[in-house]
């Protein structure tokens, strides 16, 4: 893999994704973006050998620029790196052309791992999104569970009203990483989920919103 896109809009975990796509492909190119209207300007102007495509973006969804390489790129690998793995999620994105989905709370080791898969034509599929893909193929699909507590209009995963509460709670995110077996990076990224789907911009809005949908008292 000699260019790669990057697509991810917090600094922090941009810059860590960089240095581990470096460790697995040395040498490589890499093209970073922090919106979905500058990536797709960049599909229209370099040739990439492989995508890391984060979904929720400031402005819209990451799989519109995985649709954009298929139609215009169909030979580079889409690969989508995000913290959902719900089904509302993740096959738009297989069905945009996505050829993998790596969640991003996963081991450092274990998405090494995966990315290394690449080069010899293996998808690079967290094991819980491939058991995924193989309930939705089998005869009846199970039905997923309804986000906890969550207000008409609001769709709060579970783990992510984990994360609401820990920060109404006022629990630093170092602390929640600890707390619920995760990385600053990964909780700093559920929380910017979190803000946009509430719509709120302070820990306080947040705080307010979770005792609205029930979260604690």
């Amino acid at each position: 893999m000699k260019t790669i896109l990057l697509l991810e809009d917090l600094p922090e975990i941009r810059a860590w994704m960089r240095n581990l796509v470096l460790q697995v492909f040395p040498g490589a190119t890499i093209s970073e973006s922090a919106r979905v209207h500058d990536a797709i300007d960049l599909v229209g102007a370099v040739k990439f050998d492989l995508a890391l495509i984060d979904l929720g973006l400031p402005d819209g969804s990451g799989v519109d620029v995985v649709t954009r390489l298929r139609d215009i790129q169909p030979e580079t690998q889409s690969v989508v790196v995000t913290i959902h793995d719900d089904d509302e999620h993740l096959f738009p994105a297989l069905q945009a052309g996505a050829f993998g989905y790596i969640l991003k709370e996963q081991a450092r080791e274990l998405i090494t791992e995966q990315l290394q898969r690449i080069s010899q034509g293996e998808p690079p599929l967290s094991p819980s999104i491939a058991r995924r893909v193989m309930a939705y193929f089998s005869a009846k699909a199970r039905p997923q569970p309804a986000a906890l507590n969550a207000m008409p209009h609001v769709n709060l995963t579970d783990r992510e009203s984990e994360v609401l509460l820990r920060v109404a709670k006022g629990y630093t995110l170092p602390e929640i990483g600890v707390q619920l077996g995760l990385s600053r990076h990964t909780i700093a990224d559920y929380v910017k989920q979190i803000y946009r789907k509430l719509n709120v911009s302070s820990r306080a809005e947040a705080a307010l919103e979770a005792q609205r949908l029930g979260l604690f008292r």
